[in-house]
C-alpha cells in the first residue's frame, strides 16, 4: 500500500537553528541551522528505511509570512518577532538541502505549510493510501483519522487519536479545531475566547457536541463569567475557529504520484555537502576521508564551457537540416535525442528531435509541436515526412556513430517511424560498465557528477499539476534550451566515458556484451507479447474473491477487523491483542510485520498467531498479483498493437542482470501456483505456440567453474542431480528432507549468507547452521577460498570482476559501521557469479537473431527475457528446427571469450501459454 510522509519542514527548521551554536561554512555563510535540518532530515530518511518506510514522501514549507488567515484576521500571529537576523539567509540553503536529497519541497503563497499538508493528506487518503505527518504539531492533529497518524521525531514516537484524548481531556480529532477555537493561541494570537483554557474547552465540547452547541447553550449556562466570555466573546471564537481550521480544498502543487520516493542519489547530496564543507556528513556517504576505497583511474581531458542555451539553434527548414547532418557527415559522428508525448516508448508520439555536434553546438528539430486548442497556432517547422526521410538517412549511415543516452528509447520511437539507428554508442550503458554501484546513471545525475552542470528540469518547462502541459505545447525557444541541452550533454558526458573505457578495463564488457545488447533489446519491446484479456479478468475476479474471504479469515482470527494492508495495525493485532512474543520494533516504535517476520511466525505451529500470519503472507502475495498483474496488465495492452511491451533496463540492477517495468516480469513468482497462472494469460498468437528456453541451475554451474570445486564440475559433466549431491555429502543420505535443505544451502552459500540467516532458511539454530556451512566448506574447500579471496579483493580494489569484466563497485565496503560492510560483502560474493550469468544470457540474447535467421527462420521472435530464461513465440512447424538452434547459441554464449569447464545446461518447452511451455 502507497504510504506518504509528509514532513513539516518549517517545524524542522526551528528546532534545528536552536539545538546548534551558531555555525559557518567554509564561504563565511551562517549554516548552523542548514547543518542541523540536513542532518535531522538524514536521521529521518535512516529511522523511516529501517522501519519499512515510506513510499512517497515530500518536505512542506510555508511560502510567506502572509496567509489567507490574515485577510480574515489582521492580528494573526501578530506578536510573533522577526526570524533572527542569521537564520534568513539560510532558508534558500534548506530549500537547496531538500533538493539534495531529491526530495519535492513544496510551498504555496497564501497557504501555510499545515494546509498544504492537510490537501496532499486528503488527496492521498481518498485514494486509499497510508499517510504519516512528520510533527507534533497540535493543528495537524485535527488531521487525525484511520490511516492517518502523526509522527513525533523529538520523542520517537507515533500519535493517533488515543493521543488527543489523553492530551485534550478525551476529545476526538474531529473536535479539536472546536476546542482550539474555544482556548485560543497565545502564540499564533488566535483570540478564542477569554477565561477558557483546554480542559474547559474539552468539557464543553463533550457536552455540548461541538463549537456552535456550546455558543447556543451559553444563555441558558449557570450565571458567571464563563457564561458571559462565551455570549460576549461569540463573534471571535467564530473568527478563531476560521483560523484554526485547516484548507483542504486547494488545488495539489504537485501530483500525488511525483511525490514517489525513489531513493537518495549520491551525487547532488555529496555536491551540497562538499560546497558547504559538512566533513562529518560527508563520510556517511560511504566515502569517509580516513579510510577510502580506490577511486578510478583519471582520464584527463579538456574542460568544455559552460552550457550555452541561447547558442543551440531551432531547425524550422529543410536547408538548415540538410546543414546540420552534411556536418555530421563530415565528422563521424552526431549525439541525437529524442523528445515524445509520453515516456512510453511504444506508444508515445515523436514531437521532436536533437542532434549534437559538439559543445554548445547543438540544434532542435520540432516535429510535432502545436497545441490541443483547434483555433490554436501552429508554430513554423519542417514537414514531419521530409524531416524524417532526411534524418532516417543520418541514421542508418553506417559511417555516422550516433550517440544517446538511454538511446534504446530513441530507437524504439524512430523505429516506429521506420528509422533503424546503427552504428551506435549510449552513455548510459558507458556510464554503468564504468561504475555501477557508486550512484545512478541518469543523465541529470551524471551531468552534476562529471560534468559540474545542473539540467534544466522537465517539469520547469512544462509545469506540473494541473497547469502542465504536454511537451508538444511548448513554445520552441524553451523546447530547444531543454532538449538540444540534452543532445549537448550527452555528447560532454561521451566524450569523457569513450576515454575511461580502454584506461579502467570497461571496454570489453561494453563491446563484447552491452552495446551490441541495446538495439536487441529495443526490438523486443516492440515486439511485445500477446496476453488474454478475459483471461486476466476472470484472475482479478478470483483473486478478489479469494482476498475478501482471507481478509474474513484473518478478521476472524484477529477477533475484529482491522486494515490488513496496514504494518502498524497489523503489528498491534499480532504481539499486543495475540500476545506473540519475539516482536521487533522499529526506530518509529512500529512493529516490524515484514515478510522474514510473519515467515518466523507462520512456522512456529505452536504460536497463536501461526494461521494469522500465514493467511496475511497470503493475502499480501495475492493482493500484490492482482494490483501488479492480472488489474495493471489490461490497463498495459497497447491499443495499437493489442499486445504488452515491457521496458528493459540495463542498468536497473548492480550486478548486470536486466531489470523491467510496466509490467516487471521479474517478480512473477516462479515455482508457485498463482504465478503460473498468470503466466498462462501470456499467449501466442493463433498459429503460434510459445518457446521458453532456460539455463538450468546457471549460478551453480558458475561456482564450480569460477571457485574450482571438481566435485561439482563432475557432477555437472556427468549431469548429476547437483543438490543430492550436496545432500548425501553433508547429510550422508539422500531423501525429501536433506535434499531441500541441500538446495538451501547450495544457493544460500553463495550469496555469503550467515549462521543466522542459514538458521532462519532452515528452521534451526545458529549452531547447528555454523556447523552444516562448516561441513559444505569442508567438503568444497574451493567455495570457502573462493568467499575469501573476493572478499579480500574487493576491500583492496573497491570493486568485482565477472569472468567478462564487468565491475561492481561497492563503495561501502570498508565502512564504519557494520551492517552496511558486512551487507556489501555478502552482495560481493555473489555479484561475480551473478554478473556472469548475465553477461552470458547476453551474449546469448545478441547472437540468437543472426543465428536464426542463418537457420532459415526468420519468423521465431524473441519476446522475453526473465532471469535466467529467453521466450520466443514461433510458428507451430518451426519448433523443431527451432529448438537445437535456440539450444546451441545459449550453450556456447560464453565462447570464445570465456572456457567454461562445465556445461551449460539448457531446459526448453512449448505450449500455447508461457505458463504451458513449462
Amino acid at each position: 500500500m502507497p504510504h506518504l510522509y509528509l514532513v513539516d519542514g518549517s517545524g524542522y527548521i526551528f528546532r534545528a537553528y536552536h539545538r546548534l551554536p551558531p555555525l559557518t561554512n567554509k564561504h563565511g555563510e551562517p549554516v548552523g541551522a542548514v547543518y542541523g535540518y540536513t542532518a535531522m532530515l538524514w536521521k529521518l530518511a535512516d529511522e523511516l528505511h529501517a522501519a519499512e518506510g515510506p513510499t512517497h514522501m515530500a518536505v512542506i514549507l510555508d511560502k510567506s509570512s502572509k496567509t489567507f488567515r490574515n485577510d480574515l484576521y489582521d492580528q494573526y500571529k501578530a506578536h510573533r518577532p522577526p526570524p533572527p537576523e542569521d537564520l534568513v539567509p539560510q532558508f534558500p540553503m534548506i530549500r537547496d538541502a531538500t533538493r539534495a536529497f531529491s526530495l519535492p519541497c513544496i510551498e504555496t503563497e497564501g497557504l501555510e505549510a499545515d494546509d498544504i499538508i492537510a490537501c496532499y493528506a486528503k488527496a492521498a487518503l481518498a485514494q486509499g493510501w497510508q499517510v504519516t505527518i512528520v510533527s507534533s504539531d497540535k493543528d495537524l492533529m485535527q488531521l487525525i483519522e484511520p490511516g492517518l497518524d502523526l509522527y513525533d521525531t523529538m520523542n520517537n514516537r507515533r500519535l493517533g487519536a488515543e493521543h488527543v484524548a489523553e492530551k485534550f481531556f478525551g476529545i476526538a480529532p474531529t473536535q479539536l479545531g472546536d476546542v482550539l477555537a474555544l482556548m485560543g493561541d497565545s502564540v499564533d494570537n488566535v483570540p478564542g475566547v477569554p477565561g477558557v483554557g483546554p480542559k474547559t474547552a474539552a468539557k464543553l465540547i463533550l457536552e455540548h457536541g461541538d463549537l456552535e452547541s456550546v455558543l447556543a447553550a451559553a444563555e441558558g449556562m449557570k450565571k458567571g463569567k464563563l457564561r458571559d466570555n462565551l455570549i460576549e466573546h461569540a463573534g471571535m471564537a467564530r473568527l478563531s475557529r476560521e483560523l484554526v481550521s485547516l484548507r483542504c480544498d486547494v488545488a495539489l502543487p504537485e501530483p500525488l504520484e511525483d511525490l514517489e520516493l525513489k531513493g537518495i542519489p549520491d551525487a547532488p547530496l555529496r555536491a551540497f555537502l562538499e560546497h558547504h564543507g559538512f566533513r562529518t556528513l560527508l563520510a556517511k556517504l560511504g566515502q569517509v576521508a580516513d579510510d577510502p576505497v580506490p577511486a578510478p583511474a583519471s582520464v584527463p581531458y579538456e574542460a568544455d564551457p559552460p552550457c550555452e542555451h541561447d547558442a543551440y539553434e531551432t531547425v524550422v527548414d529543410v536547408e538548415t537540416l540538410d546543414r546540420w547532418i552534411a556536418q555530421a557527415q563530415h565528422q563521424g559522428w552526431v549525439a541525437i535525442d529524442t523528445e515524445t508525448t509520453g515516456t512510453d516508448a511504444t506508444g508515445a508520439d515523436l514531437v521532436g528531435v536533437s542532434l549534437a555536434l559538439g559543445a554548445n553546438k547543438a540544434c532542435y528539430i520540432p516535429l510535432g509541436h502545436g497545441g490541443s486548442d483547434l483555433f490554436g497556432e501552429t508554430p513554423p517547422q519542417i514537414e514531419r515526412d521530409a524531416a524524417l526521410a532526411r534524418l532516417k538517412v543520418l541514421c542508418e549511415d553506417a559511417s555516422v556513430l550516433k550517440i544517446g543516452h538511454n538511446l534504446k528509447f530513441d530507437m524504439i520511437v524512430l523505429g516506429l517511424h521506420g528509422i533503424a539507428i546503427a552504428p551506435h554508442d549510449d552513455t548510459i550503458v558507458m556510464s554503468f560498465d564504468l561504475d555501477a554501484g557508486l550512484h545512478g546513471h541518469g543523465m541529470d545525475e551524471l551531468a552534476a557528477t562529471h560534468l559540474s552542470h545542473s539540467c534544466i528540469a522537465f517539469k520547469d518547462v512544462v509545469g506540473t499539476g494541473k497547469t502542465q502541459r504536454g511537451f508538444h505545447e511548448v513554445d520552441l525557444k524553451a523546447a530547444t534550451r531543454y532538449a538540444a541541452e540534452d543532445a549537448d550533454v550527452t555528447y560532454r558526458l561521451w566524450k569523457r566515458f569513450k576515454a575511461r573505457l580502454p584506461a579502467e578495463e570497461a571496454t570489453r564488457v561494453y563491446e563484447m556484451v552491452d552495446r551490441p545488447l541495446v538495439p536487441v533489446i529495443a526490438r523486443m519491446e516492440m515486439r511485445g507479447i500477446k496476453v488474454d484479456r478475459e483471461r486476466l479478468s476472470g484472475l482479478s475476479a478470483e483473486f478478489s474473491g479469494q482476498i475478501a474471504g482471507l481478509e474474513t479469515v484473518i478478521h476472524g482470527l484477529a477477533g475484529a477487523p482491522f486494515t490488513i494492508g496496514s504494518p502498524k495495525q497489523l503489528g498491534d493485532v499480532l504481539f499486543e491483542r495475540m500476545g506473540i512474543k519475539g516482536g521487533r520494533k522499529g526506530k518509529s516504535g512500529v512493529y516490524s510485520t515484514d515478510v522474514t517476520e510473519l515467515e518466523r511466525i507462520a512456522a512456529d505451529k505452536d504460536s497463536p498467531g501461526a494461521e494469522i500470519a500465514a493467511r496475511v503472507l497470503d493475502w499480501r502475495q495475492l493482493t500484490k498479483l492482482k494490483n501488479t498483474y492480472t488489474d495493471a496488465l489490461q490497463a498495459q495492452i497497447n491499443p495499437r498493437t493489442g499486445r504488452v511491451h515491457t521496458s528493459y533496463s540495463l542498468t536497473g540492477a548492480q550486478t548486470g542482470r536486466l531489470s523491467s517495468t510496466e509490467p516487471n516480469l521479474q517478480n512473477i513468482p516462479i515455482r508457485t501456483e498463482v504465478g503460473r497462472q498468470i503466466r498462462d494469460a501470456f499467449v501466442a498468437e493463433p498459429g503460434n505456440v510459445i518457446l521458453a528456453a532456460d539455463y538450468s541451475q546457471i549460478e551453480l554451474r558458475l561456482a564450480a567453474h569460477m571457485a574450482d570445486v571438481p566435485a561439482l564440475r563432475d557432477a555437472f559433466a556427468n549431469g548429476d542431480d547437483i543438490h543430492s549431491l550436496t545432500a548425501m555429502e553433508l547429510f550422508g543420505e539422500v531423501n525429501r528432507d536433506t535434499r531441500g535443505r541441500a538446495k538451501t544451502i547450495n544457493f544460500a552459500i553463495l550469496y555469503g549468507i550467515s549462521r543466522w540467516g542459514l538458521a532462519g532458511r532452515l528452521d534451526v539454530s545458529a549452531e547447528e547452521a555454523q556447523a552444516m556451512i562448516d561441513r559444505y566448506f569442508e567438503r568444497f574447500p574451493g567455495i570457502n577460498t573462493y568467499i575469501a579471496e573476493t572478499t579480500q579483493s574487493v576491500r583492496e580494489r573497491g570493486f568485482t570482476t565477472t569472468l567478462f569484466g564487468r565491475k561492481t563497485h561497492f563503495p561501502r565496503i570498508r565502512s564504519k559501521v557494520q551492517h552496511e560492510r558486512q551487507g556489501a560483502e555478502r552482495a560481493a560474493i555473489n555479484a561475480p557469479i551473478q554478473g556472469t550469468s548475465a553477461d552470458i544470457i547476453k551474449r546469448a540474447m545478441v547472437r540468437m537473431e543472426p543465428a536464426l535467421r542463418d537457420a532459415g527462420l526468420p519468423d521465431v521472435q524473441m519476446l522475453l527475457q526473465v532471469h535466467d530464461e529467453l521466450v520466443f513465440e514461433l510458428p507451430e512447424g518451426d519448433v523443431d528446427a527451432a529448438r537445437p538452434v535456440i539450444e546451441r547459441v545459449m550453450a556456447e554464449a560464453a565462447q570464445p571469450a570465456v572456457t567454461l569447464s562445465v556445461p551449460l545446461g539448457i531446459e526448453i518447452g512449448t505450449g500455447a501459454s508461457w505458463g504451458a511451455a513449462h
